[in-house]
């Protein structure tokens, strides 16, 4: 259909999408955009985020942490480092990936002189806190300070 675009969702331990979409919002590394059918070719880097797909079922939400998307008139393809379904996202699996975030801050700041890795990693914590906050996920809870 002239409407519709093929979406598909891809990590490395398991395929999570392929379905026929309205519009996928995804959360782009320089902003967040929509695709929808006849969109120009793009491909876009991630941010961590929410990735909404609107499909004629209703809509469904992922959580992406970094990867790609490459975008056409007809499909939009995510190669995505770490993804899961919206309804997968537990406290526990929340503190997981803050703690990796923080253990690659710690990791950066030993690079002397070096300010790019440190920015980086605050800003991947920065865009995991908001991931929390916008699915009801306390970042302050466990053993993050």
């Amino acid at each position: 259909m002239a409407d519709n675009l093929q979406f598909d969702l891809v990590s490395p331990e398991r395929r999570l999408a392929s379905v026929e979409a309205t519009e996928v919002r995804i959360p782009g590394a320089d902003g967040d955009l929509t695709a929808m059918a006849n969109h120009a070719p793009t491909i876009t880097t991630l941010r961590p985020g929410i990735m909404t797909v609107v499909h004629s079922g209703g809509s469904d939400e992922y959580v992406v942490v970094g990867g790609f998307a490459e975008i056409t008139a007809t499909s939009v393809s995510v190669l995505a480092e770490s993804a899961l379904p919206r309804s997968e996202m537990t406290q526990e699996v929340f503190n997981k990936m803050m703690e990796d975030a923080h253990a690659q801050m710690q990791k950066a700041k030993t690079v002397e002189n070096e300010p790019g890795p440190v920015d980086d990693a605050a800003r991947l914590i920065a865009d995991m806190v908001a991931i929390g906050t916008h699915i009801g996920l306390d970042p302050k809870q466990s053993n993050f300070g």
